[in-house]
């Protein structure tokens, strides 16, 4: 199926592109993803087309990010890029959303939650519980990508992602610091034991700073977001989400 696009419109007036996968019944699943990917890709597009068996998706790209407008803040203000997702969901007649986010997307997804609400449900995968984690080669790239004006050029150039050259000021709350703010709505913790990014204690953190109702699932083998993502978990996630907003 061919999404619908969108164009949406954020309270900070940013332009985000999304696309819309219309479902049967009233679950809408908003589909985050994680930092340099877009909806328009291959991974997200897979997952989006599973997630479509349980309801409607929609998937947006945060700002900076493939044909969204604006500058990637890294997991600050793309919290209005949800809320404007969100709404584009209820306006379509959807009851219940389920935010899916990915990597960064699961941070975005944690704090939208938990500073905006408006959601029926939350499941972050692979997501840091705390900014500034440096502990991992992988890690360690991303922070060169963010903070130096030649990997802001590079990530530009090699993946499209425009990164706001300013940082944060003020430093936004770590998720792990509001996540506890989400309930009662319910709350899935995903994280693979073979991450490459953040270790499982990032998704462990999450969930021990969260209240119920919570999950926490430490994933065998499993690596990093959308990319490691298998059918089967996929399903899985798309089969809690059904029953955990009734």
């Amino acid at each position: 199926m061919i999404p619908e696009a969108l164009t949406l419109y954020t309270a900070d007036g940013v332009r985000i592109d999304a696309g819309h996968l219309p479902g049967d019944g009233d679950l809408c699943f908003v589909l985050a993803h994680g930092f340099t990917c877009s909806w328009r890709q291959a991974p997200l597009r897979r997952i989006a087309g599973a997630l479509n068996r349980h309801g409607g998706v929609i998937g947006l790209d945060f700002r900076g990010h493939g044909r969204s407008g604006g500058c990637s803040t890294v997991g600050d203000r793309e919290v209005f890029d949800l809320d404007a997702v969100v709404a584009a969901a209820r306006r379509r007649g959807y009851a219940r959303i389920a935010v899916a986010g990915f990597s960064m997307g699961g941070a975005i997804a944690v704090r939208h939650a938990a500073l905006h609400g408006g959601v029926d449900a939350v499941v972050s995968v692979s997501a840091p519980a705390r900014w500034h984690y440096r502990d991992t080669v992988p890690m360690r790239r991303v922070h060169w990508a963010i903070e130096r004006r030649v990997g802001r050029l590079a990530v530009r150039l090699a993946r499209g992602t425009r990164i706001a050259p300013s940082g944060w000021d003020p430093v936004p709350e770590a998720p792990y610091e509001v996540v506890g703010r989400i309930a009662p709505v319910p709350l899935l913790v995903v994280h693979g034991d073979a991450d490459p990014f953040f270790p499982p204690e990032h998704g462990r953190q999450l969930y021990g700073a969260a209240r119920d109702p919570r999950e926490l699932w430490v994933e065998p083998a499993f690596g990093h977001a959308e990319v490691a993502a298998t059918p089967g978990l996929i399903k899985r996630i798309g089969d809690w989400a059904a029953v955990a907003t009734p």
